[in-house]
């Protein structure tokens, strides 16, 4: 058997179990920061894990198809080695981007909800500013 389609197969082995172990560790994990950003909403937490589970199988497992070619043929053990060190080493780092935009991402909007509950006092004011308009700061009334 040519070495060329043995590195195909290796290549395609690890980087889809890879993939499967990636995307699972994420989605048990996440699950629980996903329920943190939709302020405890389990059941749209589970959907959008979910979802991005499916986009992250998708686009990764595309992008291993993608970069399957092999401009020249793998002719001994050396350079079999060396071209699925360069394939499995991209692979690692596109899934390693995914995942750092996938929690920027995620990040943002939890930090955006965080401020937003922060900005709302828990009970409206009571009469702490006094009668009228006058606060700790309006000029003083002068007597008539």
């Amino acid at each position: 058997m040519d070495l060329t389609v043995i590195a195909y197969a290796v290549y395609l082995l690890i980087s889809v179990a890879l993939t499967v172990w990636v995307a699972r560790t994420l989605s048990r994990n996440g699950r629980i920061f996903l329920a943190d950003v939709l302020h405890g909403n389990e059941k749209l937490a589970d959907a959008v894990n979910h979802l991005l589970v499916v986009g992250f199988y998708l686009v990764n497992l595309g992008f291993v198809a993608l970069y399957l070619g092999q401009d020249e043929a793998v002719r001994d053990a050396r350079e079999l080695f060396e071209a699925l060190s360069v394939k499995l080493g991209v692979v690692l780092l596109v899934l390693g981007v995914l995942h750092l935009a996938n929690v920027y991402v995620l990040n943002r909007i939890r930090r955006r909800g965080a401020m937003e509950r922060e900005q709302v006092p828990p009970v409206p004011p009571q009469g702490w500013t006094g009668q009228g308009h006058q606060g700790p700061w309006a000029a003083p009334v002068t007597g008539a």
